[in-house]
């Protein structure tokens, strides 16, 4: 059993179903309203425990209802939780989220999550060391980010950095992270006017690229490689991403090569977006290899 390490943010979900979404200063009858366990580190971290992995979670809450029911919530996906500490001068984060027209609009308030700082790190530096592989999000300081790229690679550790929501990362981050994967806007703000092929190549094996239902795109060392989406009925696309790369950090810990684990990764992430919730569809191990 491979070990995963998640640093990131712990929220809960504010998610909203309606037809369409309202125009600026218009108001619009929805259809439902849901309270979801999610955050992109925690979405990630249970999306890992669920494929088989032995996984830590290393993040902040606040101590409040919403604190209670996530923690519970990563404890109940097999999560280890030792990692996760309450704090009491913010509230936990929170992720606003419109379901309309086949896709998703979130905004998210930090909250709790901006206390994970490098200090706070430093007291989780065992588990980093013990770890396969360590996978981090924008939705966690900026100077933390810079602060574990730099600590995986002075520890020799795998890194994978999901670098959403989008923002720019300095030249050692990208130096430092074993792999990057951006969905295509997020390239386009790392990468801003640059030649998408061009950047693949200087980055081969390591800058993945999620393009949704057109597959992920990668280059080889030798060659551009585009690995086709599943095509299926999706319900909820939430947390299709952290599934993906949830799946992905798992396969190549395992030791599958680039081409296997993004496979591995792809059908993962089908099979999450055909259920409601950014977690609730988040396959098991048996659901994946039985559906490739």
């Amino acid at each position: 059993m491979v070990k995963v390490a998640v640093i990131g943010s712990i929220s809960m979900d504010l998610v909203v179903t309606a037809n369409k979404r309202p125009l600026a200063g218009e108001t619009l009858m929805g259809d439902s309203f849901h309270t979801v366990p999610g955050g992109k580190g925690a979405n990630q971290a249970v999306a890992a425990a669920r494929l088989g992995a032995d996984v830590a979670m290393i993040g902040r809450v606040g101590d409040d209802a919403f604190g209670t029911e996530v923690l519970d919530n990563l404890k109940n996906n097999r999560v280890s939780v030792t990692n996760v500490e309450p704090v009491t001068h913010q509230a936990t984060g929170t992720a606003h989220i419109t379901l309309a027209e086949g896709d998703n609009s979130i905004i998210v308030v930090k909250g709790a999550n901006d206390e994970v700082t490098p200090d706070y790190i430093k007291g989780a530096e065992d588990v980093l060391q013990q770890a396969d592989i360590i996978l981090i999000q924008h939705e966690t300081p900026e100077d933390t980010v810079e602060y574990v790229a730099e600590l995986c690679h002075r520890l020799g550790k795998k890194l994978l950095l999901n670098p959403a929501p989008a923002r720019k990362i300095s030249a050692q981050v990208l130096e430092y992270a074993t792999y990057i994967t951006p969905n295509e806007h997020e390239f386009t703000v790392l990468f801003e006017g640059e030649s998408r092929s061009k950047v693949l190549a200087k980055y081969p094996n390591r800058l993945i690229i999620t393009e949704g239902k057109n597959g992920v795109r990668y280059h080889n060392g030798s060659t551009e490689v585009v690995v086709p989406a599943y095509v299926v009925e999706a319900v909820d696309t939430t947390g299709a991403g952290d599934t993906f790369n949830a799946a992905f950090a798992v396969a190549v810990a395992e030791g599958r090569d680039m081409s296997e684990a993004i496979q591995f990764a792809n059908r993962a992430a089908s099979l999450s977006i055909t259920k409601f919730g950014a977690q609730g569809g988040m396959p098991t191990r048996a659901e994946v290899e039985g559906s490739l």
